[in-house]
This record gives structure tokens, C-alpha cells and sequence, in this order.
């Protein structure tokens, strides 16, 4: 069959703005950048920006993925499955959604790529995981995830890292309006952590770590960007505790909290450093682009020394801190805030190691490979 004549189907949550969630973006950008295949995306409202190689299906009639979007998208494979050539699955999987799938896919005369984000194997055995896991390739993440899974007997696996689009992610100088917007100063040293508030462990690191450095009245221009989205009760509850300690501190001033923002490149280029001191990748991407996309913009990341890590963090490219501990962090704030022939030097490394191993334009050549073969 002719390359030209392959049609896939990415299985996703609606792929259409706000484009604020690491595996949505990573989808339509892999989506925008296959060429040479037809792929159809499923969307709740057409996107005028989508490239026209790209087939929009309005399968959904909201942006908020609800168990009633969820059936729109079975009801609809359960019609319309048999008219691909390729359904490439990008969602992490459960039990329950796994089944439902092999059920709805059986006999469909059509291959199955299955792109795993992370492997739970602190949730499920590997018996239900080798349930779960049904397509005919599967593609992880990271080398990590890869050698997992390869323990348990699988063998149908490619390892490709998450690409990111670099003419989205790049240097640029601080705006000095959204400065101002957000109450920063030109002289203030911003750190950013562009995490979670609950999950991930390090919110109330920080902030113990911040109001350390703040104790010593040298060190009031460093101010600490929180580049969290509230995603739910308990990332709302876990706000208001910050602000509530802040103010107490006296130090509600130094902490700005940007909540969902939509020009992220923005908040990258608006800090100089960032932190990403996180103690648990449970149920995340392998691969946070919440490291990946900074190093694109040249900025110099600490991040903790999680085994998971170690294919992208180096000494070459990054400060490397261990694992929940304030005094690392505090330190590395303050001597990265200080030195500025550092904080360029990881960053111009940094920037080299994106462009070499996250173009999505690679990711999107090697994903190539893979449907040729199947």
C-alpha cells in the first residue's frame, strides 16, 4: 500500500485549543507534521490554523473530555474504525478503557499503535498490563519505560521521545509587558516552576525553600513565578494554603501565581531560571516538557535526581539537586541567581540538546518509520 494511501486515526482527547496539556500539545503537533500520511484528528470545533494535510472529525461536542465525549469517541470507532488503515492510540491507559477498546477494535481488519506516556506499574501487575497493552506496536517515552516493559516479556516496543515544536518553544527577551502585568520589576531575578500544586511533591518545598532565601534581605529581588494551573479542588485548596503562608511571612509579594496562561513560551522567556525539584512522576509523561520546552528557550533548569531523569539530565545541561531537599535547592537558586556565565552556559547547552533530540520533526520521521512497517 502507498504511503500516500495510509489513513490513520489518532485517538485523543479533543485536540483543539486551549492547547495547555503536555499530551494534547504533543499529539497535534505529531499530527501536523506526519505529511505524508492522511491522519484524522478528533476535535469538538474545527480549528481554522490546522494545517489542511490534517483531517478535523468533529467527533466531540465539548473540549471537557466527559465520560459522555468518552462515548462519542467508542460510538464513533465502533462505525467508522474499519475505514482506517492505522488507529494510532495517544491516552494513557486503564484497565477499563483498554478493554473497551480491544472490544470495539476487534475484527476491524485494522493495526493498532500504542503510544504509553508512562507505565503504571506501581498500579496494575504485569498480567494487566499485557491486557492493557494490546496494540500491535507499542511506543514509549522513554528508554526507561522501554527496558520495563521489554522485563515483562513484551516485545512489539519502540522507544521515541516526545518531540516538541520549536518554532513554538524559543529565546526571546523578556516581555516587558507582561512584566509590568504581572507585577514584576526589570531588575527582579525570576524563578519559575512550570509544575503541578499537588501533584509531583514539590509545591511546599518550594515555598519553604523560598522563604529560606528571603530571610536574607540581599535576596528580596528573586522572586518566584508559580506557573500552575489549578486543575482541580485540591490544587485550589493547596493555593489558598500558600497564599495564606505567604502572607503570614510577609512575603505574599514576592510569589506570583499565573494559573492557566496561554502563551507559555512567554512565561518560559519571562524567567531566568526554572525549577522543576519534583519528587514523583506518577502518572506523568516520562518526559516532562515542562523541562524540555525551557531548555528549547535556553534557560538553565534544577531539576531533582530522579533515576527516570538521567536520559535527559546531565551536568552538561542542567543543575541536578537530590530529591526532596531544601538546602540543594536553596543552594542552587542562589548560585545560579549569582552567576550569570552559568545560567548562560546551561542554557546554550541546553538549547543544543532540545534541537538535537526533541525536533518534532524527528519524532515525527521516526513515527513515520513505524507505520511504514505496519
Amino acid at each position: 500500500m502507498s504511503i500516500l494511501t495510509k489513513k490513520i486515526l489518532f485517538v485523543t482527547r479533543p485536540l483543539s485549543p486551549p492547547w495547555d496539556e503536555a499530551s494534547k500539545n504533543f499529539a497535534y503537533d505529531l499530527a501536523c507534521n506526519i505529511g505524508d500520511y492522511a491522519v484524522t484528528i478528533p476535535v469538538d470545533v474545527i480549528n481554522p490554523h490546522t494545517p489542511i494535510t490534517v483531517t478535523q472529525k468533529q467527533i466531540y461536542s465539548s473540549n471537557n473530555f466527559t465520560l459522555w465525549q468518552k462515548v462519542r469517541l467508542v460510538f464513533f470507532l465502533w462505525q467508522n474504525a474499519q475505514q482506517f488503515d492505522l488507529i494510532h492510540l495517544l491516552f494513557t491507559p486503564t484497565k477499563f478503557n483498554s478493554a473497551v477498546l480491544k472490544f470495539v477494535l476487534k475484527n476491524k481488519d485494522v493495526k493498532v499503535i500504542q503510544t504509553i506516556a508512562t507505565v503504571r506499574d506501581d498500579l496494575y501487575s504485569t498480567k494487566d498490563l499485557k491486557k492493557m497493552y494490546f496494540g500491535d506496536m507499542l511506543v514509549t517515552y522513554s528508554q526507561w519505560a522501554k527496558t520495563k516493559l521489554e522485563k515483562m516479556g513484551f516485545t512489539n516496543i519502540r522507544q521515541i521521545y516526545p518531540g516538541i515544536n520549536l518554532s513554538k518553544f524559543s529565546p526571546s527577551p523578556k516581555n516587558s509587558t507582561l512584566l509590568s502585568q504581572l507585577g514584576f520589576s526589570e531588575t527582579d531575578m525570576i524563578v519559575s516552576y512550570p509544575g503541578e500544586f499537588v501533584r509531583l511533591g514539590a509545591t511546599d518545598l518550594i515555598i519553604d525553600t523560598f522563604l529560606d532565601i528571603w530571610k536574607e534581605p540581599t535576596n528580596t529581588h528573586i522572586k518566584y513565578l508559580c506557573a500552575c494551573r489549578i486543575k482541580n479542588d485540591a490544587d485550589q485548596k493547596k493555593k489558598e494554603e500558600l497564599i495564606h503562608r505567604l502572607t503570614v511571612a510577609g512575603y505574599r509579594n514576592h510569589v506570583v501565581f499565573t494559573d492557566t496562561f496561554s502563551d507559555v513560551n512567554a512565561l518560559y522567556n519571562l524567567a531566568d531560571i526554572i525549577i522543576f525539584p519534583v519528587t514523583s512522576m506518577k502518572g506523568k509523561f516520562d518526559v516532562p516538557l515542562a523541562m524540555i520546552e525551557p531548555y528549547a528557550c535556553k534557560k538553565p533548569v534544577i531539576a531533582s535526581d530522579l533515576e527516570l531523569f538521567r536520559e535527559f539530565s546531565s551536568d552538561a545541561i542542567n543543575v541536578i539537586i537530590p530529591t526532596a531537599q531544601k538546602e540543594p535547592l536553596r543552594h542552587a537558586i542562589l548560585t545560579l541567581a549569582t552567576d550569570h556565565i552559568q545560567r548562560k552556559a546551561l542554557g546554550e547547552s541546553a538549547f543544543i540538546f532540545a534541537h538535537q533530540t526533541f525536533d518534532i520533526k524527528n519524532v515525527a520521521r521516526n513515527y513515520i518509520r513505524i507505520y511504514e512497517q505496519l
